[in-house]
């Protein structure tokens, strides 16, 4: 691929959990325009998270028009980002979506996944992945079982249904989708990791048909035109965490990428192999029609997430202002969080777990007990993937949560690792854009990261294990 110019603009759609973001990028990572529109997830229950699709839509296209509207040049290409397990259902005759479309964060369906107990190992041998809930396959089920209009959609032959990213990038192409790039598809837990396609044994299980699905294709690919640009095409669709890696250029094999937003994950690049581990995930990074590149990831439900929970539960105001204090206030927890919110992640894979303080203190005690079990739960993902790679040398820490420097500097004492939060923390949009511009050598990293030194911290290592006893006991191990 030529490398652009400079003065080349590319457009990068970010649909996050809290937010729908547009950003036109030149071709060495300078933010030239952006825009955003705040989205909430409907929470009816503790089980249920589900975006109105009509809505979400509405907010993305408004976020584009303005990102164009304020561009300094037009873009020579666009990109789109999403999270990666949300499920949709829409008319594949006019894009229009049938029903909510469900977050990854959705466990409305857990009991028939429960029923699915006795093939859990062959369904991670071939997908990848852990049979929990969060993933899209039971939430589609669900949905022609529950939905009225999804059924009759079936019936009269134009259902089409898949990850969000498919339908989303069908509707900036003015219609239906017309494929699922790999990495969102592979969040189904219906595509083989060794053909990188539906497979039919996954689709039989989980009670699916095939012909609503768009064909499995490359992240970068030909999507079609932006209907609000139509001489820019969407030329790369992909999976927020996975983008987040690029987000200041190519890949360290020796860095632990981590990114916390509403949840938390950590990601190890493989390249070329596949690496499998028994309790992590293991899937395709980025795929571009001539290579694919691989990652070994350990996700966390309960991160932002967890700390909206905390915010509800106790009727907190201004939390995201008041949380750097307490925990400058609170050097260690006198309290450890049992972190359920959204189930148990990875390398536990419990999608029912208690959320409850054990030990006594005020708010200021209890919001430190939260991030320390954020912080716990990457460290324990971080021991699961030294299993079977080579410990890292330093963790890369993006996303929202990443701004609290009270988390960064736990983390780093409880892992030993030096924690580097790189300048701009919109990593998903700006790894989008890298990899839309070709990878270019001379990609601006905005300036020196923060780096927090590891220090001895014995109180929080006694609070880790504490945690540790508590979620076994918990497991009943």
């Amino acid at each position: 691929m030529p490398r652009p110019e400079p003065e080349t603009a590319f457009l990068v759609v970010d649909q996050g959990g809290h937010a729908s973001r547009a950003f036109v990028f030149d071709a060495r990572g300078r933010t030239l325009a952006a825009a955003a529109r705040a989205i909430r997830a409907r929470r009816p229950d503790d089980l249920r998270a589900e975006y109105d699709g009509a809505e979400l839509w509405a907010q993305v296209a408004a976020a584009v028009d303005e990102a164009l509207a304020a561009a300094p040049a037009a873009p020579v290409a666009a990109g789109l980002a999403t999270q990666r397990s949300n499920a949709a259902c829409w008319d594949r005759t006019t894009g229009e979506p049938l029903g909510p479309v469900l977050s990854w964060q959705d466990r409305r369906a857990w009991r028939a996944v429960e029923r699915l107990r006795g093939r859990e190992a062959w369904i991670h041998e071939r997908t990848g992945l852990f049979l929990t809930p969060h993933y899209g396959a039971s939430k589609l089920r669900w949905c022609l079982d529950h939905l009225p209009r999804v059924r009759r959609a079936h019936e009269e032959g134009r259902l089409g249904y898949g990850p969000m990213a498919a339908w989303l990038a069908g509707r900036l192409a003015g219609g239906a989708a017309r494929g699922a790039d790999v990495v969102n598809a592979s969040r189904t837990q219906l595509v083989a990791l060794e053909t990188r396609d539906w497979d039919e044994e996954l689709l039989a299980l989980f009670g699916l048909p095939r012909d609503p699905l768009p064909p499995v294709v490359p992240n970068a690919w030909g999507y079609g035109a932006l209907a609000a640009a139509p001489e820019v095409p969407l030329a790369l669709v992909t999976g927020d965490q996975n983008a987040a890696l690029f987000a200041y250029g190519e890949l360290d094999e020796a860095t632990a990428y981590t990114n916390a937003g509403t949840g938390a994950f950590v990601l190890r690049a493989t390249g070329p192999r596949l690496v499998r581990a028994g309790r992590l995930l293991s899937g395709v990074l980025h795929a571009d029609g001539e290579r694919v590149e691989y990652v070994l990831e350990g996700t966390v439900n309960g991160a932002g997430s967890a700390l909206a929970w905390f915010e509800r539960t106790y009727a907190v105001e201004d939390l995201t202002q008041r949380l750097e204090g307490w925990l400058a206030q609170v050097p260690v927890s006198p309290l450890v969080f049992l972190n359920g919110v959204s189930g148990l992640g990875s390398p536990f894979w419990r999608a029912r777990f208690p959320v409850r303080f054990e030990g006594k203190g005020g708010l200021a005690e209890r919001a430190a007990a939260v991030v320390e079990s954020i912080v716990f739960m990457l460290a324990v993902n971080l021991e699961e993937q030294a299993r079977y790679l080579p410990a890292p040398k330093r963790i890369r820490l993006t996303g929202g949560l990443a701004n609290l420097g009270g988390l960064a500097q736990r983390l780093a004492d409880l892992t030993g690792l030096v924690v580097e939060r790189p300048p701009g923390l919109e990593a998903t949009a700006r790894g989008t854009a890298f990899l839309l511009a070709g990878r270019p050598a001379d990609w601006e990293t905005g300036g020196a990261p923060d780096v927090f030194e590891p220090r001895p911290n014995p109180g929080l290592e006694a609070n880790y294990e504490r945690w540790r006893t508590a979620v076994e006991r918990e497991l009943g191990r």
